[in-house]
């Protein structure tokens, strides 16, 4: 972990220093370092990222399927799990698609985290309304709230007793990380904004290309 650690603080030293060739302002040069730092990740995540949405999009799709399955083998649980994991396999789903954002998210974090503790340069530095990226901002801390909301909302089903449930934990999740974008330095809860709001594009993007592709196959 301590090499990971040591690895993005060089790349973020790195590629701050491209960007305050170009700026060489601090209050603009390490805010652009952040948010660029986020595109580089998110990209090369993002094969995984496009895997999990479309497996989180069959998911919602054959939630009448399962719910059937459920009637049906309701008095026999290991029968309608085992029938639930033959659907699953056959349509490319997997029922832990939802979680798999934020159980790759959170190593990051917890890099970055390192990053930005051990990153005297951010003292003092401002960026956009942040008075200071070392400390923490009230307002980025509910804005970090709602993007993980709404980066969870658009990919979770929309009926049946699963969407209560996913809508539950996906408020949960939302205030969780307003209590502790409160407690991180600004320049980190910055990275997580930056990439829920990624994470929401792509999410849009790849739902209206599966969509297409949907309507397509129903015309053919």
């Amino acid at each position: 972990m301590q090499y990971l650690n040591d690895a993005f603080v060089r790349f973020f030293n790195f590629l701050h220093s491209f960007v305050i060739s170009f700026i060489p302002n601090p209050n603009v040069s390490y805010g652009i370092a952040i948010i660029l730092m986020t595109i580089i990740i998110r990209l090369i995540i993002l094969p995984l990222g496009i895997k999990q949405l479309r497996s989180s999009f069959v998911m919602n799709e054959i939630q009448p399927e399962i719910k059937k399955l459920q009637e049906k083998y309701k008095k026999n649980p290991q029968r309608a799990q085992e029938e639930m994991m033959k659907l699953y396999k056959e349509k490319g789903a997997s029922p832990f698609s939802g979680c798999l954002p934020l159980l790759i998210q959170w190593p990051l974090l917890l890099a970055l985290y390192y990053v930005f503790n051990n990153l005297t340069g951010i003292n003092g530095v401002s960026f956009l309304w942040m008075k200071d990226l070392a400390k923490t901002d009230f307002l980025l801390a509910i804005i970090s709230g709602a993007t993980t909301y709404i980066s969870g909302i658009i990919v979770m089903p929309t009926t049946g007793e699963q969407a209560k449930q996913s809508k539950m934990m996906n408020i949960g999740m939302a205030i969780f990380m307003v209590y502790m974008s409160m407690k991180f330095k600004s320049a980190l809860v910055l990275y997580w904004v930056v990439s829920n709001l990624i994470q929401i594009a792509q999410t849009v993007v790849i739902k209206k290309i599966e969509m297409g592709k949907k309507t397509k196959n129903s015309k053919a």
